[in-house]
């Protein structure tokens, strides 16, 4: 960023409204220019972006909660009530008088007859494209047409309230897209999307260094121009969605003092390693486009930050932002500030006993990145059970390999574990998981 600030810049505490789209990857901005060129083009883009746990509950608590998983407790997609809702972040706004509002996805497996805590209001989706059930504001009923629209207009309505109302306000947009089955609008049903032939990860020729999960993946580069395809096509409407956002917010006139922050739940594979899909430690699976803009304070310049900055840090800004001290100890930190990392953990439980992939943990720099799977697995009350076991470890110089195609490890001598500083490490990504 051009210069470190913090929530008391404004004059008056800002409107924030947070936008997180559901399994969209990096490279989808053909899909969302709009989106682009206003907070990122207006704002500042973190070219370092991850999330902690690439999978959509999980990654959506550490969001509202600034929390790494392990700390939050919602290590899978069937567990979305061991969040401690007393500390989140639409909880201490609520508190400290801002006017609440959750508009889409919330958590996976919530109720939808729960209402979502936090909120004054609210309607939240079960997830679908087309004709979606909702809970709104308390009573479950069914909304027909397209989920991402019905959702935009339930959004405009509740900015637009602002008029009468002169609370600040925290709207949460999260729509389905980008998620499988991908289902788009009908005017974008044939939307003609750029030509995309592979990276060297699609497919990768040798994966004999890799886990058995990804040695057994078949998908191919067909499969991956497939999902990529389906993908950005859903997210046509998120990206006019944006658009009416800050077309409301000008004609209000709160366009400069208004929070805007965009980032997805998790990315995805487009067959890369043979794989689709996410909850793996490879980086297109954990990597995230994830723009920000607060022209009042000084965020309207269109710079990039360089941070390696993650989901945990959404709740820490905002609660900079509206100058409240955050409750509960968050592992994030304020990206308003000039507080930076060194590395991130991500990491990623197996639910259940059934399936082929290991629990896994990992360190991830802008330099190299280590990751070991575990023997351990989330119980029926979403706890962390097993021996805790290393199964496999995975080494990869992300400076010379940045497709991950080189596990360094396979093969690899005590020597040049050393050489490679593997148990220092090692040693950090434990304390990591332990803080």
């Amino acid at each position: 960023m051009a210069s470190a600030v913090t929530g008391s810049t404004a004059a008056t505490r800002p409107n924030v409204l947070l936008i997180v789209t559901d399994d969209q990857p990096k490279h989808t901005q053909w899909a969302t220019q709009k989106t682009f060129d206003w907070i990122a083009g207006q704002g500042v883009r973190f070219s370092n972006a991850h999330v902690t746990t690439p999978l959509c509950a999980p990654s959506r608590a550490s969001v509202f909660s600034g929390k790494y998983a392990h700390n939050h407790g919602v290590r899978d997609n069937g567990h979305p009530y061991n969040l401690d809702q007393s500390t989140t972040v639409q909880r201490q706004l609520k508190q400290a008088g801002y006017r609440t509002g959750l508009f889409g996805k919330y958590l996976n497996s919530w109720t939808l007859s729960d209402n979502p805590p936090g909120f004054d209001s609210w309607l939240v989706l079960k997830p679908t494209f087309v004709d979606g059930q909702y809970n709104d504001n308390g009573t479950v009923k069914t909304i027909s047409g397209y989920t991402t629209n019905v959702l935009r207009n339930r959004t405009l309505n509740f900015i637009d309230k602002s008029t009468t109302d002169t609370r600040p306000w925290f709207a949460v947009f999260t729509p389905y897209a980008s998620h499988e089955p991908n289902v788009p609008e009908a005017k974008y049903a044939d939307a003609v999307v750029p030509v995309w032939n592979g990276r060297p990860s699609v497919p990768e020729a040798d994966r004999s260094d890799k886990p058995q999960y990804v040695k057994d993946a078949t998908n191919t580069l067909a499969d991956g121009k497939a999902q990529r395809q389906r993908q950005l096509r859903s997210l046509l409407s998120v990206d006019d969605a944006v658009q009416a956002f800050k077309d409301k917010l000008a004609a209000l006139g709160q366009l400069d003092n208004t929070l805007v922050i965009y980032v997805p739940d998790n990315g995805y594979h487009w067959a890369d390693h043979g794989l689709l899909g996410k909850g793996t430690p490879y980086s297109p699976a954990h990597e995230v486009p994830f723009y920000l803009t607060w022209p009042a304070a000084g965020l309207g310049g269109g710079t990039v930050d360089n941070r390696i900055v993650a989901n945990i840090d959404v709740a820490p800004t905002i609660l900079d932002a509206a100058g409240v001290t955050p409750a509960g100890s968050p592992d994030g930190q304020s990206l308003l500030s000039a507080a930076s990392r060194t590395h991130i953990l991500t990491e990623w439980w197996k639910q259940g006993t059934a399936g082929v992939k290991d629990s896994w943990a990992s360190y991830v720099s802008t330099t190299e990145q280590y990751v070991e799977y575990y023997d351990v697995h989330t119980d029926a009350s979403g706890a962390q059970v097993g021996t805790g076991q290393v199964r496999f470890r995975e080494y990869y110089d992300l400076v010379n390999d940045p497709y991950q195609l080189v596990n360094k490890l396979h093969g690899a001598s005590p020597a040049q574990e050393q050489a490679w500083g593997i148990p220092a490490l090692a040693a950090k990504l434990a304390a990591d998981r332990a803080s």
